[in-house]
């Protein structure tokens, strides 16, 4: 596990020179890529094959921020409910954050469905109903994954549905929070 930082080029049509720091932490069920600036975790990704090579600007440093990012996932994959959420800076609209904060409503070892959290974001905004298709983009827009649990988000009717890690990482961190896999697939 090290640490990385490189300097980035951000903004919104006002760029701004932003540090941006890299962890690379190993865990049982695949390497995890963790990114944050100075106010907190930006990213938690499940590093993809085509994610190995290592880009030439990237610097080793330590920050607390990633230390404690660090002892939530250690806690996190020892099978325990970490009881606190590092300082996390999830980029994202208005409506995405508002359904990544619903995420962080969803009890450890639970799941609910895209449309149980559509009906609560309709009730929040008093309107009469909300698109579980739009909350489905928004939560697989979701850059901050596992602590920001997205995986406990299921189909209707319980249906396993997808994740951007694919299913079987999906399938392992909810065995791993020990919610019963069996209700998902029966017949």
């Amino acid at each position: 596990m090290h640490l990385k930082i490189r300097d980035n080029l951000r903004g919104h049509g006002n760029w701004m020179n932003k540090m941006e720091y890299f962890y690379e932490y190993k865990s049982a069920i695949g390497d995890i890529t963790i990114t944050s600036n100075e106010t907190g975790i930006t990213g938690v990704r499940f590093k993809r094959q085509s994610e190995n090579e290592e880009p030439h600007d990237k610097i080793y440093k330590e920050t607390s921020t990633i230390k404690e990012t660090e002892k939530w996932l250690d806690i996190y994959f020892s099978g325990k409910n970490p009881k606190f959420i590092p300082a996390i800076n999830p980029a994202g609209t208005e409506f995405q954050k508002l359904v990544w904060k619903m995420l962080l409503e969803i009890p450890y070892g639970k799941t609910t469905t895209y449309g149980e959290i559509a009906r609560k974001i309709a009730e929040i905004k008093n309107v009469s109903r909300m698109s579980a298709q739009a909350v489905g983009g928004a939560v697989g827009k979701n850059p901050i994954a596992i602590i920001i649990p997205c995986h406990r988000v299921v189909g209707k009717n319980g249906n396993m549905t997808g994740y951007a890690y694919g299913i079987d990482k999906k399938i392992a961190l909810l065995e791993l929070e020990g919610v019963d896999m069996e209700k998902f697939f029966e017949d």
